[in-house]
């Protein structure tokens, strides 16, 4: 993300210009930072994770939300639009726009050059600091590879890994599975990043 070179600006303000922007920005400390769109690869896997995890838990009380919905981390400000976001149990809102979520069950980013270092670093630290947060999952878009973390009873977070077409995780918290194979479907890797386990 690029901050924008603007004076301080209230939540208040951010969520009021937000609301009628035809772009997304995330918020921190007073700044707003532009957002890149995405592309196919991304936009595909983020499709494939939303339809398979929807079909899981279409009898559960558990909703999906994609990009859209702006996620707010009530412990450090920051106000971010996961690539896909969970919520088991009653959703929670900053307000009654219900346009702004507080308490997010799995967050699911897809990586791409411009936003790794971000989303594994700073971000995933923002992330932690979400009290109903169980899972943080991370997709890469150029391979096979899925990274899970997930909260452990005592705070710290475990991480699981998988690779290859063949591969998947268990995402206990939700009772899903994502196999490799379905994030992926029809996205079009390049061979010399496939893994050998495919």
């Amino acid at each position: 993300m690029s901050a924008e070179p603007r004076a301080y600006i209230s939540e208040a303000a951010y969520l009021e210009q937000e609301r009628h922007s035809p772009i997304k920005h995330e918020y921190y400390a007073g700044q707003i930072y532009a957002m890149t769109g995405a592309k196919e690869a991304h936009n595909l896997i983020a499709s494939n994770i939303i339809a398979t995890l929807h079909g899981q838990l279409r009898h559960k009380p558990c909703r999906v939300y994609p990009s859209d919905m702006r996620v707010k981390v009530l412990a450090t400000g920051l106000h971010t639009y996961p690539d896909v976001v969970v919520v088991c149990g009653q959703p929670e809102f900053v307000d009654e726009k219900r346009d702004t979520l507080t308490n997010p069950s799995v967050i699911v980013e897809i990586l791409s050059p411009s936003t790794e270092r971000y989303d594994r670093g700073i971000k995933f630290r923002h992330y932690r600091a979400i009290e109903s947060l169980h899972d943080y999952i991370l997709i890469a878009q150029d391979r096979p590879w899925i990274e899970h973390y997930v909260r452990q009873p005592n705070g710290q977070w475990l991480l699981e890994e998988a690779s290859g077409l063949h591969g998947s995780i268990q995402i206990d918290s939700l009772g899903c599975r994502l196999t490799l194979a379905d994030s992926y479907e029809k996205v079009d890797l390049r061979s010399d990043d496939l893994t050998l386990d495919e």
